[in-house]
């Protein structure tokens, strides 16, 4: 493993220190590979540990492009703030991005990493291809497991003296996404498409091949990385509870609404007072909370629940599916029944995924028969979503080793106690807690105030939401105010 990177902002596990060398041999030989560790185990910070470790050794070096998801664009930016702050970061998305040659050529040398997104990288394939960068990384690759697709070839054809590729979802189940997967990273190291199907694909899937599959297995395992949650030198490295923030922008229409709404109370707050000001207050914080979950459930019209509309729903689909993958369980919570139920509801029709409802109407029996089921060790992957405050106490679900929180209820103690459901004494695995967090809202704003009360103790804050009405006119307005470099 690697010795110790002083300037790198956070420890790093044993697993990601070895996580790093891998990579820094593998670029030394000149090979491309793909870090394939399981969901929650930390790729990001192992790419940006080795961007500092290589900004240390060298000075000039050109800028690494990072492709990566809309929904986890703002994501990366917030996590090599956090842990390389000396990084400097360029996001190249949104109508305001740089569109002539000479200025984004000339922005990039003044930046250590670019981050666009997938969609760009086929868009703006012209601007991207002007530069030979440093290295190309692809967080979440399988978006490019169709090798036919206008996106997958465009960033096929960059240019790029190391590239890397980042994905949880084990690949070696989909013959040819592993095929688009290696050809992005070594081209030819596989033979040509047609080649491949022929040699490998069809006798593996088609006649269960053993000889074929093992020699696969010889040829791409050196340059895949994957650990695994389960695996017990990782267990004994993760502390039992694991908790991620997710940051994610607000869509354009989002934004819009959050700002009619900002716009509309500090008129109001203006003549407010007592009880009125404290209901006022409270009201707002309601609907900010719900357009930065979505525009439907503040429009409350039936409009379509679309992924589109909501970075936070595209990102919790996303994360679903690869945690139902690999076989893992989880719970999402929310403080809004109208969520859960949609949420829900668009699981199951989208990704098909066997789920659970609970709320505050559920009767008795049908939560312990739902508990029991959703517990049984014979029952398929599955999501429980919960309504916070029904399925904050006396409930065990620690089949689940993922809690979402999709909303965040600004209160320390009700939130731990929720992630509790899962996990428990005599729970023989680690627990990942994902909190979604909207980016330049009063969701961050927020969590930033928790933080620091955190500090202070539970105490301060009491056990609901009443001490935000305690804020004067001015610091309620800078809470709510939106930061407009945060719409994607």
């Amino acid at each position: 493993p690697i010795t110790d990177l002083p300037n790198l902002q956070g420890n790093l596990r044993e697993y990601q220190k070895r996580g790093v060398s891998w990579l820094q041999y593998l670029e030394q030989l000149g090979l491309n590979g793909c870090l394939a560790d399981d969901m929650g185990l930390g790729k990001s910070v192992q790419v940006i540990a080795r961007l500092v470790q290589e900004k240390d050794a060298t000075d000039a070096i050109t800028p690494t492009l990072l492709i990566a998801p809309t929904s986890v664009v703002g994501n990366w930016q917030k996590e090599i703030a956090k842990f390389a702050p000396q990084l400097t970061v360029m996001v190249h998305h949104g109508s305001d991005r740089l569109q002539t040659l000479p200025e984004f050529k000339a922005a990039c040398r003044q930046h250590d990493v670019i981050i666009t997104s997938f969609t760009l990288a086929r868009k703006d394939e012209k601007l991207l291809n002007s530069l030979e960068w440093q290295r190309l990384v692809l967080d979440e690759a399988q978006n490019i497991k169709n090798p036919k697709a206008a996106q997958t070839r465009a960033i096929v054809k960059l240019s790029a003296k190391h590239r890397l590729a980042l994905t949880g979802t084990p690949v070696e189940n989909r013959l040819l996404d592993l095929w688009s997967i290696f050809n992005f990273l070594n081209p030819g190291y596989l033979g040509k498409e047609a080649q491949f199907r022929k040699s490998f694909e069809i006798p593996i899937q088609k006649d269960n091949d053993r000889v074929k599959s093992a020699t696969l297995k010889k040829l791409v395992e050196p340059l895949i990385l994957r650990r695994v949650k389960t695996d017990r030198s990782i267990i004994n490295d993760l502390p039992d509870k694991i908790e991620q923030k997710l940051y994610t922008n607000l869509t354009k229409e989002q934004a819009s609404l959050y700002e009619a709404v900002v716009k509309d109370v500090t008129a109001q707050l203006e003549n407010a007072e007592g009880i009125q000001r404290k209901g006022l207050i409270l009201s707002t914080l309601m609907k900010l909370k719900q357009i930065c979950n979505h525009p439907t459930q503040f429009l409350q019209d039936d409009s379509e629940f679309s992924p589109e509309r909501s970075h936070k729903l595209s990102r919790l689909a996303e994360m679903v599916e690869e945690a139902i993958s690999e076989g893992e369980s989880l719970l999402v919570f929310s403080q809004f029944t109208e969520i859960g139920e949609k949420v829900e509801k668009y699981l199951k029709h989208t990704l098909h995924c066997n789920t659970y409802y609970l709320h505050g109407g559920t009767s008795r029996d049908k939560r312990e028969k739902m508990i029991a089921e959703y517990q049984d060790p014979e029952t398929e992957p599955s999501v429980f979503i919960l309504s916070l405050k029904a399925g904050g106490v006396g409930i065990t679900l620690t089949k689940a080793n993922h809690v979402f929180h999709f909303d965040r209820w600004w209160n320390p103690a009700v939130e731990d106690q929720a992630t509790d459901r899962a996990f428990r004494i005599g729970q023989k695995k680690n627990v990942f807690v994902h909190k979604f967090i909207a980016i330049g809202t009063l969701e961050e704003r927020i969590d930033q105030m928790i933080e620091d009360k955190k500090k202070l103790s539970a105490t301060v804050v009491g056990a609901d939401e009443s001490w935000l009405t305690e804020l004067d006119n001015e610091a309620f307005k800078q809470l709510i105010s939106l930061n407009k470099s945060a719409i994607l």
